[in-house]
C-alpha cells in the first residue's frame, strides 16, 4: 500500500489525485491540505480518512474540526499545518498542487524529511529551484513532474542519457485567444479568459494558461526539472493538445509523448513511477485525428512568454519577480480590478524596477515577493 499527502487537495489537481486513489484502490492518504473549501475538505476526510488535515486560517480550522470531530482526523492551520502535513512519518510521496509560492516551504521540508516529491507546483522551481534541485540530489528525493508537458518530457527522456539531450519541446495549445492580436484582447472578460478549449483546470492556471504566462513558467520549470538552459528549451504551439511535449537529440531524433488532454495520465505516472498502470478514459484515435497542426508562438502578442524567457535566462531574483507579479496581477483581473492587458503590463514594469539578487536565499526570495507585491499595490 503506497502512502501519500496531498497539499491542495481540493484544487484540480488535488481532486483528480483523489480519482486516481480511488480507482486503484492500494493507495492510502495520510494528509489532505487545502485553503478554504472546508465543505469539500470534510467529504475527503470521511472518505479517505487521513490522519492529518490543514488549512489555511484558524477560524477554517476550527470549523472543520467541528464539523469532523467524529472522523479522527486531526487538523491543523497555516504554515505549521501545510509542514506537518508534508512531513507525515510514514508518506512516502507528497503531491505539492496547491498554487503560488505558498508551496515552498513545505517542499523543502518535504525533501528534507526523505519524501519523493510529485511535482503540481510550479511556483516552486521557478523562484526557488536553485535551491530545491540540489537539495533534493543530496536528500537523493526524486521530484516526479505532474504537469502534462514536463511529464511528457520526463517520459520522453527515459533510456536516454542526459548529455544527448539537443533540445526540449514544450507544446502549447495557445489558450482561448491564439490568433488574435493586442487590439482584439483589450476588452477581453474573466468569463472570456477561462474558456481553455482543450483542459480543465483551476481558475489561475486558465487565465495563464490564456496569456501564455503559463508556458513561460513552465520553460523555467523545465530550465530545473531537466537541468537544461533556456535557450535549449523551445515553445510549439500545437492547438489539439495531442502530442504534451518532445525532446530532440543530438543525432536529431525526437521522442514525444502523446495522448488525449487528461491530467490524470500525469498524476497516475508519478504516483506508481516507474510502473505503468491500466487508465480508463478516452483514446487517442489517429483516423479520426487526420492531422497535427504546430505554429509559432505570438510572443509580441503574448509578451509574457517572452518576459518568461528574459527572467529564466537572466535567473537570480528575476525569476521569482515574474512569478508573484503574475500571481497578484492575476488575482486582481479575476476580482475584476484590473483589465487583461494589464497582467503582462504590471509583470513588465516590475521585472524592469528590480535589482537582481543573483543566488538568493530562500527569504530573499519571499522578501521578492513582498516586495513585488508592495509595487504592485502603490501602481494607483
Amino acid at each position: 500500500m503506497k502512502k501519500i499527502a496531498i497539499l491542495g487537495s481540493t484544487g484540480s489537481i488535488g481532486t483528480q489525485t483523489l480519482e486516481v486513489v480511488r480507482k486503484n484502490g492500494d493507495i492510502e492518504v495520510l494528509g489532505l491540505a487545502a485553503g478554504r473549501n472546508i465543505e469539500l475538505l470534510e467529504q475527503q476526510i470521511r472518505e479517505f480518512h487521513p490522519v492529518l488535515a490543514a488549512v489555511w486560517t484558524e477560524e477554517d480550522a476550527q470549523e472543520l474540526r467541528t464539523r469532523a470531530a467524529d472522523t479522527g482526523t486531526k487538523v491543523l492551520s497555516g504554515m505549521d499545518g501545510l509542514i506537518a502535513v508534508s512531513v507525515l512519518a510514514d508518506v512516502e510521496i507528497l503531491v505539492t498542487a496547491i498554487v503560488g509560492m505558498i508551496g515552498i516551504r513545505p517542499t523543502i521540508e518535504a525533501i528534507q524529511a526523505g519524501k519523493a516529491i510529485a511535482l503540481a507546483n510550479k511556483e516552486t522551481l521557478v523562484t526557488a529551484g536553485h535551491l530545491i534541485m540540489p537539495l533534493a540530489r543530496e536528500r537523493k528525493v526524486p521530484i516526479l513532474p505532474v504537469d502534462s508537458e514536463h511529464s511528457a518530457v520526463f517520459q520522453s527522456l527515459h533510456g536516454n542519457e542526459h548529455k544527448a539531450i539537443h533540445k526540449i519541446l514544450l507544446t502549447a495549445s495557445g489558450g482561448p485567444f491564439r490568433g488574435r492580436k493586442q487590439e482584439e484582447l483589450l476588452e477581453i472578460r474573466v468569463e472570456d479568459a477561462l474558456k481553455h478549449p482543450n483542459w480543465t483546470m483551476g481558475q489561475k492556471i486558465t487565465i495563464d494558461s490564456s496569456t501564455m504566462v503559463n508556458k513561460g513558467l513552465e520553460v523555467i520549470e523545465a530550465k530545473w526539472l531537466f537541468g537544461v538552459d533556456t535557450e535549449q528549451i523551445q515553445v510549439v504551439v500545437q492547438p489539439q493538445s495531442i502530442i504534451h511535449s518532445m525532446v530532440e537529440y543530438v543525432d536529431g531524433a525526437i521522442m514525444a509523448e502523446l495522448g488525449t488532454p487528461d491530467m490524470k495520465l500525469p498524476i497516475q505516472y508519478a504516483l506508481y513511477y516507474p510502473e505503468r498502470r491500466y487508465l480508463p478514459g478516452e483514446r487517442l484515435d489517429f483516423w479520426s485525428l487526420g492531422k497535427i497542426d504546430f505554429e509559432r508562438p505570438d510572443m509580441e502578442t503574448f509578451y509574457g512568454l517572452k518576459l518568461a524567457y528574459e527572467a529564466g535566462k537572466r535567473g537570480g531574483s528575476l525569476p521569482t519577480v515574474f512569478n508573484a507579479a503574475n500571481e497578484m496581477a492575476v488575482s486582481k483581473f479575476l476580482h475584476r480590478e484590473i483589465k487583461y492587458l494589464e497582467i503582462m503590463e504590471i509583470i513588465e514594469d516590475c521585472m524592469r524596477a528590480h535589482k537582481v539578487i543573483e543566488n538568493p536565499t530562500l527569504e530573499e526570495v519571499l522578501e521578492t515577493e513582498a516586495a513585488t507585491y508592495e509595487r504592485i499595490e502603490s501602481r494607483r
